[in-house]
């Protein structure tokens, strides 16, 4: 089956599973997924499945890229903070949808691929930076969105801190892998958040915090 048959049908499915954001679908639309996998991978890049990464690490199946992008309510002139970039793919999607995107990678040699990738798409809103996630990129900051790649057992108390208030992070939260729920956090002020929760997700675990 070609690509373009097999994006097709990635798009009808997520419709199908209540992607309804039009900008996203869009967005999952121009965004080429075949070319942030594995060469060996590239038959199956439009397949609803995480697929592997070097270092144990993951590209997030179509279908959580778009709800995580859909939850997050973006708007063309929102600033957004992505923790670890992988493959840079959901970075590229986000990049459709926001004015800037900043993502950190913990990986060296993932961080250098997916800016390697972004750089030959001519997609320019997307800055990646090899660092420690957990600690943001606060230069920038602050941010209307943050999305975190990682499941945790809590928000990251930097990342909190540089959303700005108004605005949204998205971020798998449980304290192991089989019970992680997709939550949005909503700053309503600077000490104060609502929550909302959008079911059951699996994501790698987060890194610990580096010095």
């Amino acid at each position: 089956m070609k690509l373009d048959q097999q994006r097709d049908e990635m798009l009808s499915l997520l419709r199908q599973r209540g992607i309804t954001n039009q900008a996203v679908l869009q967005a999952m639309h121009d965004v080429p997924r075949e070319e942030f996998v594995l060469a060996s991978f590239r038959d199956d890049a439009y397949a609803d499945s995480a697929l592997p990464l070097t270092h144990k690490q993951t590209i997030s199946q179509p279908l959580i890229v778009a709800l995580m992008a859909q939850v997050l309510e973006l708007q063309p002139s929102d600033r957004v903070l992505e923790v670890g970039t992988g493959s840079g793919y959901a970075a590229a999607v986000l990049g459709q949808l926001a004015k800037e995107v900043y993502t950190v990678e913990r990986i060296g040699d993932l961080a250098i691929t997916a800016a390697e990738t972004i750089r030959r798409l001519g997609i320019r809103n997307v800055h990646v930076r090899f660092g420690d996630g957990l600690k943001g990129w606060p230069e920038e900051g602050s941010y209307d969105a943050i999305a975190v790649a990682a499941g945790g057992d809590r928000v990251p108390s930097a990342l909190f801190e540089q959303l700005a208030v108004g605005g949204r992070l998205v971020m798998p939260l449980g304290p192991v892998q089989d019970s992680q729920k997709l939550i949005r956090i909503r700053k309503v002020g600077e000490d104060r958040y609502k929550e909302d929760d959008f079911g059951g997700v699996r994501f790698v675990p987060l890194l610990p915090e580096t010095d």
